[in-house]
């Protein structure tokens, strides 16, 4: 996803820009603190107690320039135009968030705001397209029935795909579909712009598996999956970037 990412910020702002980038849901700071290593000025947004405090604690060891351009909120996303003013950001992140979130469609809208015209707009979220292909390869024939006619997702242990620490999805946690954060894009002047699949081959592996050898290769095999239908499509996760008109 990272480099997914970093495509999408080459390929619209000019090489040496320092981007006004907020991480809504930033967890431990891990996409926040890349980042602002690499000159951007970057703004983390967290509800979780203990998060925000291991996100400080990672930036307080970091030099004093970096830790100048990294300012920490702690707060559940939702409330963004308190915070901050409309255009404010060139990128917004809301990785891994919108699985928690009932009604997804306002947060987004409230993201987007916070965009600057012709920002960059990258969500994580869970492929309600393909909930059947995690219980139908498991030989969960039941589960996997059922999964087609649902967004709901079953929690069980896994690795957060953004820091790379073994979490436990909350019960609750819910799926969207392609189509219907396609139109919610388009309906907040934010319309999609690219989509890629992230974990396509690896989010059956068991969670105590060690680090293959060749995790290069394993990554080049992700990125290309996640680029080239139909794998993406099958993808336990999507990655969407919207441009704000």
């Amino acid at each position: 996803m990272t480099r997914q990412l970093d495509e999408q910020i080459s390929g619209r702002f000019p090489v040496g820009r320092r981007l006004r980038v907020l991480d809504v849901g930033m967890g431990r700071g891990t996409q926040a603190l890349r980042l602002a290593r690499l000159g951007h000025q970057v703004t983390g947004v967290e509800q979780d107690t203990a998060m925000i405090a291991a996100a400080r604690q990672a930036v307080a060891r970091e030099p004093e320039g970096i830790r100048e351009r990294v300012r920490l909120v702690q707060s559940d996303g939702q409330d963004t135009g308190v915070h901050f003013l409309p255009g404010s950001f060139d990128v917004v992140l809301c990785h891994g968030v919108l699985m928690y979130v009932e009604e997804p469609d306002p947060l987004v809208a409230g993201l987007a705001r916070m965009l600057a015209p012709g920002g960059l707009l990258s969500l994580l979220v869970r492929n309600g397209d393909a909930l059947a292909m995690r219980p139908g390869l498991g030989g969960d024939w039941a589960g996997a029935l059922a999964a087609f006619d649902t967004t709901a997702h079953v929690p069980r242990p896994r690795t957060d795909s953004d820091a790379g620490i073994p979490v436990r999805l909350r019960p609750g946690a819910r799926a969207d579909r392609l189509a219907a954060l396609t139109a919610t894009l388009a309906g907040i002047a934010a319309p999609l712009h690219a989509w890629y699949g992230v974990q396509v081959f690896t989010d059956t592996v068991a969670d105590a598996a060690p680090v293959p050898d060749d995790v290069e290769t394993l990554l080049a095999a992700e990125e290309r999956a996640g680029r080239t239908d139909p794998y993406r499509r099958v993808a336990a996760l999507l990655h969407l970037c919207g441009v704000r008109g």
